[in-house]
């Protein structure tokens, strides 16, 4: 505020006097003291606001995808029934992910009915297992013991060997990534169907 009033006391009697005249070219005149021009004012209104609305909508519609372990850089929401592969979009609550819920997207690995199986494997990371889980015998990913800064991680443990309904395994192709493996499924009514834009 004070840098404002500084640089008000300034200016100097000239520009204040030009003031108006700079105020009727943002209107629309041809130029200092020409009378203002309604018509350009109402072409520029008539440029600006549509794709002023437009940005408004498209907006809360796209999603910035900030990871590599997803092969999109631009995503936006496409509400249809999740099928295996599919793109989805949830909030996670979790310490790992850190102290504030984040939204992340991963994709829709196993879906309600398939069959899902664990197998553990010593770790070539300490005296711990690895989890490798299996979607109707394919493989979807394996877990870590640790994440890449050290902090300590637990991999889930199905208690059946199907996906319960209402709940999918999410995750990507990374092995860094933080998904179903270590949380277990996602409820169906969290996630949101997404598509790729870029």
């Amino acid at each position: 505020m004070l840098s404002l009033i500084w640089r008000a006391s300034k200016c100097s009697a000239q520009e204040l006097r030009e003031l108006p005249l700079r105020a009727a070219v943002a209107l629309g005149a041809g130029g200092f003291g020409q009378p203002a021009r309604p018509m350009q004012l109402l072409k520029a209104y008539g440029i600006v606001l549509p794709i002023g609305l437009l940005v408004w909508w498209a907006m809360p519609q796209i999603t910035l995808v900030a990871t590599p372990s997803i092969d999109a850089w631009i995503i936006y929401k496409a509400p249809d029934q999740i099928g295996s592969g599919d793109l989805v979009s949830f909030t996670l609550s979790d310490p790992i992910a850190g102290p504030r819920p984040i939204s992340v997207t991963k994709y829709a690995l196993c879906l309600p009915g398939e069959r899902i199986d664990l197998i553990e494997k010593p770790s070539a990371i300490g005296d711990t297992f690895d989890g490798w889980y299996f979607c109707n015998f394919r493989l979807l990913g394996i877990s870590k013991p640790r994440t890449r800064d050290g902090r300590p991680l637990t991999h889930w443990h199905p208690s059946s060997k199907i996906i319960p309904a209402g709940m999918i395994f999410v995750g990507s192709s990374s092995p860094d990534g933080f998904d179903s493996r270590y949380y277990g499924p996602v409820e169906v009514g969290r996630l949101t169907r997404m598509e790729k834009l870029l």
